[in-house]
């Protein structure tokens, strides 16, 4: 089996450490016989999106944003909706994931606008969210999962009606600190604010953009070999319980909410 991944501005959208998500997807398909090209994509090139299985887009502070924008939803737009209509998966990350939305309205008053793919649109905050994050998600298949990250945005995104977030907040901000919701799901879209990188934290997510690359690819029966995940649930756990342990000390002043085996951390 084989599968094609796409690195959608890799020198301009890549934020603490984003790079390490496609790493971490070319490293699980590589340890289960699964043959990977990975090719970078930048402003101007035109591309078709329908030959490639996954696609992944890191974050970017605003000046960032700005000079993608136009490229992103003109260039790139209209083959990256086709793409996912098609089922490819799709990973945003951050400033990402706001411009796969309707729009972004910077601290500045400008307006950027994305490229329509989420039913979302986001707007400055007057203060940054940063630290860590700690969720919960059904997206693997109704199995409750923890998905850990660290968040650093002043953006406040409010999905529309139409769309399911990837996670209920346990420990931090989300999409606007408000609602207790983290990220967007659409199809096989997943977008969120979760850097550091999520995908190595996170494995059972990397593996659920694989199988659902391969299914396009090869059909619904299409299944992953298990690999032992031991030294990668250890490290997720242990995550988790710092991030508890510093909001404990520090005191912050976010959401906490029971986090599943681990109690509330209060």
């Amino acid at each position: 089996m084989k599968l094609a991944i796409c690195h959608l501005y890799p020198d301009l959208m890549n934020l603490y450490g984003d790079r390490g998500n496609v790493i971490a997807l070319t490293r699980r398909c590589q340890w289960r016989g699964i043959k990977t090209t990975l090719v970078s994509v930048g402003l101007g090139q035109k591309v078709d999106f329908t030959s490639f299985d996954v696609i992944f887009m890191g974050g970017g502070q605003d000046k960032e944003q700005k000079l993608i924008c136009d490229d992103f939803q003109m260039v790139k737009g209209t083959a990256l909706d086709e793409a996912v209509k098609d089922g490819a998966a799709l990973l945003a990350i951050c400033g990402g994931y706001q411009l796969l939305g309707r729009h972004y309205e910077t601290g500045a008053g400008d307006r950027l606008p994305g490229v329509g793919l989420l039913d979302l649109e986001t707007r400055a905050g007057r203060k940054r969210m940063i630290g860590n994050v700690v969720a919960t998600s059904t997206l693997d298949g109704g199995r409750q999962r923890t998905l850990i990250g660290f968040e650093n945005h002043s953006g406040l995104t409010y999905l529309g009606s139409r769309m399911n977030p990837l996670g209920t907040v346990c420990l931090g901000f989300g999409n606007n600190g408000e609602d207790g919701k983290e990220g967007a799901v659409y199809r096989n879209v997943v977008g969120t604010y979760l850097h550091g990188s999520v995908l190595p934290k996170n494995p059972w997510l990397s593996d659920w953009l694989i199988i659902r690359a391969l299914a396009r690819r090869y059909g619904e029966g299409a299944v992953l070999s298990p690999l032992d995940d031991g030294l990668e649930r250890a490290a997720h756990t242990a995550a988790i319980r710092m991030a508890r342990n510093v909001a404990r000390r520090e005191r912050t002043p976010v959401r906490v909410r029971a986090i599943p085996g681990l109690g509330r951390g209060r």
